[in-house]
């Protein structure tokens, strides 16, 4: 059963990241389009942008977590090791990240984010940094 868990935990994994790295993306192009007074485009940005956010990404964030909570259920002594530690310190600032999503979703939807393009090319960057470390963590275990 854990090998199932696991398996099933990773494709969530690889799910909720593949959002995470697309959601800002949109973000980039909503601003420029934004910017640029296209007004159909921005529309279906935030249709885009919605759907993302409630049909692919939480859904699978909440899987993530809850079959992370199985495994760690079914190995109790890694929440002994520093790397897990770690590797779950990420994971909670993935799950605040995420949320920041939420707000500047809203904030684009209500037509009042005031972020151009280029802060949300930089803040896109930020999952990749937590995904290296997570892999790092859980892969390697360094302590």
């Amino acid at each position: 059963m854990y090998l199932w868990v696991k398996a099933i935990h990773l494709m969530a994994v690889v799910t909720w990241f593949a959002a995470l790295f697309y959601l800002p993306r949109l973000y980039v192009y909503h601003a420029i389009a934004r910017d640029n007074d296209e007004r159909e485009s921005v529309e279906n940005f935030k249709i885009m942008e919605r759907k993302l956010y409630r049909g692919i990404m939480t859904p699978s964030m909440i899987a993530v977590i809850v079959l992370g909570l199985i495994l760690l259920a079914l190995s109790p002594q890694w929440l002994s090791q520093g790397w897990m530690h770690a590797k779950l310190f990420f994971v909670v600032l993935l799950i605040g990240y995420h949320h920041v999503c939420l707000i500047y979703l809203k904030q684009l939807a209500e037509e009042r984010c005031t972020k151009r393009h280029v802060f949300f090319r930089w803040f896109n960057e930020l999952p990749v940094l937590a995904l290296i470390a997570i892999m790092i963590f859980a892969v390697v275990k360094p302590f």
